[in-house]
């Protein structure tokens, strides 16, 4: 078990955070001792497991609820955290809201799908940004994903379209933010064996994944957090503006 404590006296900003990355990570910085704030959208329950699970151990924990596929939510939750003293922003909210093929998509399907997986995103980072430039300091995090390069599967082209969109954003916000002390980078998993998984495959699509994985098996929720802190310690402080994809060789650059 990892002992480090350097995120002690610091807070991060982790979006979805009440199961699978988004809570393996968020267990993660409060061992390393970050102050949390933590938001969720419908699962209740969930994210209260694991805030009784960060207590337990000695961390602390705020949450925020919002629905982050709409203007509303998004506005909502950067209203709660603005003018808060933040010094990581874990940008993890995402899904692809269902399976849906090109000749059925709706403009309010695409436009949910693009609101909570880039336009919150972004809006999030820019009111988080103004406190970490005026600090000299801050660290953001987004979540892309292996779809952003290969298209993802049948029924998911606005979710890869948008986290490609994340990928490129990830990019222009480092070029921007670099002088003024702040990094941005992404993580990129490839398919994890959590519930979003479980939710929009089926078993014979998991097992066509790990057959084509060098690795042979899907990755963990815990091993996208592992490097999602590392991006976020000083041991990643001349590391701007990647994509660092976690696939166990799925797919290789």
């Amino acid at each position: 078990m990892n002992t480090t404590t350097d995120f002690e006296g610091k807070t991060a900003l982790i979006t979805g955070a009440s199961s699978g990355i988004g809570a393996a990570t968020a267990e993660l910085f409060a061992r390393r001792g970050a102050a949390l704030l933590l938001h969720y959208n419908t699962r209740k329950a969930d994210i209260e497991a694991t805030v009784c699970r960060i207590r337990e151990a000695g961390g602390t924990a705020e949450l925020f609820q919002a629905d982050l596929g709409t203007r509303e939510g998004m506005r909502g939750l950067i209203g709660q955290v603005e003018g808060r003293a933040i010094d990581m922003l874990i940008n993890n909210a995402g899904s692809l809201v269902r399976r849906t093929r090109v000749l059925e998509f709706t403009e309010e399907i695409w436009d949910q799908v693009f609101t909570l997986n880039v336009t919150s995103a972004f809006f999030l980072a820019q009111a988080v940004l103004r406190g970490m430039a005026e600090r000299q300091s801050g660290v953001v995090v987004n979540l892309s994903s292996i779809a952003a390069r290969n298209g993802g599967g049948v029924g998911a082209l606005a979710y890869s379209s948008a986290k490609a969109a994340v990928s490129t954003m990830t990019k222009g916000l480092a070029k921007e933010f670099a002088p003024k002390g702040i990094r941005v980078n992404a993580v990129s998993p490839g398919t994890i064996d959590n519930n979003f998984h479980r939710q929009f495959s089926t078993e014979q699509m998991l097992n066509a994944v790990k057959a084509a994985t060098p690795m042979g098996r899907l990755g963990t929720s815990e091993e996208v957090a592992e490097v999602i802190a590392f991006l976020c310690s000083d041991g990643a402080r001349f590391i701007q503006g990647q994509v660092i994809e976690i696939n166990g060789g799925m797919l290789m650059v």
